[in-house]
């Protein structure tokens, strides 16, 4: 059963946005305009995760995170508020209602994607893939082992993860910074070119001889899983 996103946000076009995105991931979604009916559709039966707009017509999302933590079937849901608020302030506030993260407006939509699955990985890991699979290359959650054509890789936790990451939307291009968020954390705060040390390192155990690199650079942009590598497997 494919897991249910409620996305709640009043701007169409960010919500066909979101909709579009979520749904190549594989998630089934459900998008409403008003806090309040967003409040009625929830009584009415729980997603698996919700995605609330900070600012919403006729309830707004912090208010209807406080309610979702009143009730049973929905206190332990994971919600994701998007807001235009960046200040620490706001952002802790929206954490102390109950919300579980938060994305600050304008934002990528890869990393939001990423945070999703974060959230779902946690809250719910029966949903997530025991496995991930690109080309030669596989990753085995459960056991946090990786092997190429069988052959298995080495690899610290913090290189586990970055392949993780990239494997889980091929072509996407991540920044420095998404990775840093979507890897180490929001949280921590270490320089961007650690990011490089550790997709070098990364390389240097994924590839030998003369076997194809998957990792592509896009010089100013960032890294990316390369989905070429998939389909030519």
């Amino acid at each position: 059963m494919k897991p249910r996103i409620l996305i709640v946000e009043d701007e169409e076009a960010l919500a066909t946005l979101l909709r579009y995105n979520l749904e190549r991931e594989g998630f089934e979604v459900e998008t409403v305009v008003r806090g309040d009916e967003a409040d009625t559709r929830l009584k009415e039966q729980a997603p698996d995760l919700a995605i609330l707009d900070w600012m919403l017509p006729g309830l707004s999302g912090i208010e209807l995170t406080r309610r979702l933590r009143t009730r049973p079937e929905t206190a332990r849901m994971p919600v994701l508020i998007l807001t235009a608020r960046g200040e620490e302030a706001e952002r802790v506030r929206g954490l102390s209602t109950g919300a579980d993260d938060y994305v600050v407006k304008p934002f990528s939509v890869p990393e939001l994607v990423a945070r999703v699955h974060a959230l779902l990985r946690r809250a719910k890991p029966e949903h997530v893939a025991k496995s991930l699979k690109a080309g030669e290359i596989e990753i085995d959650r459960e056991k946090r082992r990786v092997h190429r054509s069988g052959r298995e890789i080495e690899l610290g936790p913090t290189e586990f993860r970055l392949l993780e990451f990239l494997m889980m939307s091929p072509g996407r291009v991540f920044s420095r910074e998404q990775l840093l968020d979507g890897v180490w954390g929001r949280d921590v705060y270490i320089d961007e070119r650690t990011v490089d040390v550790h997709v070098g390192r990364l390389r240097k155990a994924l590839s030998r001889g003369r076997e194809t690199d998957p990792i592509r650079t896009v010089r100013g942009a960032g890294y990316s899983f390369n989905e070429r590598f998939v389909s030519e497997r």
